[in-house]
């Protein structure tokens, strides 16, 4: 952990508020799906991972773990392959735009990241949305300049919890996997981490996941990332 020298970002609950967000844009989404009809697109809401009673998204949900390829064919179970490969297109298309229209940043997140930055870490995304979506978020938060790179699930052969976003970080930036910390607010962001072979595996509270599912495999927890740059410091 002392000679971290990189950081790795998930993007929704770690840098985006996730709830604030994407109920918005997955409701929209819903309803197509649904033709129209409100219960159904309910009922996919709460499939996907929206747990109404509490109003918010469950941990490790589609919704909040997973791509847009998995919930078109959580939605659209019955359309060929091709052809919700396909649609899964016109999501992502839908959802990079709409989420960096719509991206409110968690609170002391922008600080965090010019703190970091200055402070000499090189800083990447590793998100289970679009590369376009993670590129247009940096871009609407203001932070996109402070970035060495993006990854969606698109960028990489394997999205999480395979560790190439990781080994794909280090190949650009000339570090080593354990020079990384990797930063997220679901288990995958972790399992990526171990996967990789990270120096640090650091989980937020910010976003879906709990402490409960999050303490047993995370070096860290931290309540956001607004607290990295001090905890770093502090190694």
């Amino acid at each position: 952990m002392n000679d971290i020298r990189g950081i790795l970002f998930d993007k929704d609950g770690t840098l985006v508020d996730f709830q604030a967000t994407w109920f918005a844009i997955g409701d929209r989404l819903a309803l197509q799906a649904a033709g129209g009809d409100r219960a159904k697109a309910d009922a996919l809401m709460t499939v996907a991972g929206y747990d109404f009673e509490r109003h918010c998204f469950r941990a490790d949900s589609v919704f909040a773990a997973g791509a847009n390829a998995d919930i078109v064919a959580l939605w659209y179970p019955h359309v060929p392959p091709a052809e919700r490969a396909v649609m899964t297109v016109g999501f992502d298309r839908f959802t990079a735009e709409e989420g960096a229209a719509q991206s409110v940043p968690l609170p002391g997140s922008q600080e965090a990241i010019a703190a970091l930055h200055a402070a000499g870490f090189r800083l990447g995304v590793a998100t289970n949305d679009s590369t376009g979506g993670a590129e247009k978020t940096l871009l609407a938060l203001g932070v996109a300049q402070m970035f060495d790179a993006a990854y969606g699930y698109d960028g990489v052969a394997n999205p999480k919890p395979a560790p190439d976003a990781v080994h794909a970080f280090c190949d650009l930036t000339g570090l080593k996997p354990s020079q990384v910390a990797m930063v997220g607010d679901n288990r995958h962001d972790l399992e990526m981490a171990h996967a990789a072979g990270a120096g640090l595996a650091v989980a937020v509270l910010s976003g879906t996941g709990t402490r409960e599912s999050l303490e047993p495999i995370a070096d860290v927890v931290l309540n956001s990332i607004a607290e990295l740059p001090e905890f770093l410091a502090a190694r």
